[in-house]
């Protein structure tokens, strides 16, 4: 049986409330920065879900000894926020993995070609390949930058299967672009937006999350 990307959009409510205000042309930049963080904070949720290495053991409550299951520490998790905009989703996904890794990766596209460029690379040299790795990017919109990072991180041990995409909006070309290129990928996304015009941006979208996060 052939691999298929998957891509999720949660239904949940807090989700599409917070993806509404995101979208509104008059959300001032501290209520979008708001929103990107518990877009970033729900969608981790709904991400790591059923995900996450587990142990169980046994623990002695005030009462009495009882089945427990932990998140395995032994098992290595980071988050990789592309910057700038991934920075926006970040706050909200560390409150759901507090002590997962963060390396930071910052891309830049050209306004001309659309094509992306590195200009930070703070990825170690090799990751140990049991790695899980969350990537926080709220635009997903012709794949370029995403395919980049994609490389990046193979290029360093780490499994496809084992990637978690957090974005915002996912338009429909770079969701074609990933399913082409690496089908074991998983997508959690608040919604898919159908177009990207000739300058790179997804309509109906919200806009540059990054210049409306920081108020530039």
């Amino acid at each position: 049986m052939s691999l298929q990307l998957r891509v999720y959009v949660p239904p949940h409510p807090l989700i599409k409330h917070w993806l509404a205000v995101a979208r509104d042309a008059a959300t001032p930049s501290v209520l979008f920065r708001s929103a990107m963080t518990e877009l970033g904070r729900w969608l981790a949720y709904e991400a790591i879900r059923e995900w996450l290495p587990t142990v169980d053991t046994t623990v002695q409550t005030p009462l009495a000894e009882c089945p427990a299951t932990f998140i395995n520490p032994e098992a290595p998790l980071v988050v990789v926020p592309i910057l700038r905009a991934g920075l926006s989703l970040l706050e909200g996904i560390q409150t759901v993995v507090p002590l997962a890794a963060v390396y930071h990766l910052g891309m830049v596209r050209n306004e001309e070609t659309l094509e992306p460029s590195c200009y930070l690379n703070k990825l170690p040299a090799q990751f140990n390949p049991q790695t899980r790795v969350i990537i926080s990017e709220p635009m997903l919109a012709t794949g370029g930058t995403i395919v980049a990072v994609m490389q990046e991180l193979i290029a360093r041990g780490i499994d496809p299967s084992l990637i978690r995409i957090i974005s915002v909006v996912a338009a429909k070309p770079a969701l074609q672009r990933l399913s082409a290129e690496y089908p074991s990928l998983n997508i959690y996304a608040a919604t898919i937006d159908e177009i990207v015009n000739e300058q790179g941006f997804i309509v109906p979208g919200l806009g540059d999350a990054g210049d409306r996060t920081y108020g530039t």
